[in-house]
């Protein structure tokens, strides 16, 4: 599963986002989702991904969190990323704060895609390397590139 390919292009990065805390984050990634479906509203979108917050933290550690839900009537898979311009608290298992947010959306019944795209995405942010050098993009641009050269390996 190719990661750039779940967010398109570079417009479906945020970079140096301005969230202020987890909710932002996930209002933030909300609107940037649903820009790219007619199935559903960022309001929608932003309950399921509270709904799925509470049943514990998407918060992965080491300043990456992937918000995501399975929504019904969703045609395709699609994606969005934030890095923060400051670090917020999202209740990860670490207890740092987060300053790289991936959310993605599954249909409802696709669960064999959303469990590999899932593990895709950990075994991708669990890579201090990768991290490092999202954080030191100087542009969505260049995460996009980044994310691209990944995908190419």
């Amino acid at each position: 599963m190719l990661i750039a390919a779940l967010l398109v292009n570079s417009d479906n990065i945020s970079f140096h986002d301005d969230a202020t805390s987890k909710k932002r984050v996930i209002e933030n990634l909300s609107r940037m989702l649903a820009a790219n479906t007619k199935a559903t509203t960022a309001e929608k979108i932003f309950q399921v991904l509270l709904e799925r917050e509470r049943l514990g933290s998407t918060g992965l550690g080491k300043g990456v969190a992937i918000p995501h839900a399975r929504v019904p009537d969703l045609p395709n898979t699609i994606a969005a990323m934030l890095t923060l311009s400051t670090p917020v608290d999202f209740d990860a298992a670490d207890g740092e704060p987060i300053d790289i947010a991936f959310g993605l959306l599954v249909p409802e019944d696709d669960n064999e895609h959303h469990l590999q795209h899932l593990s895709r995405l950990v075994t991708l942010f669990r890579d201090a390397d990768t991290c490092r050098k999202i954080r030191e993009a100087a542009s969505s641009e260049a995460v996009f590139e980044l994310l691209l050269s990944i995908d190419d390996d």
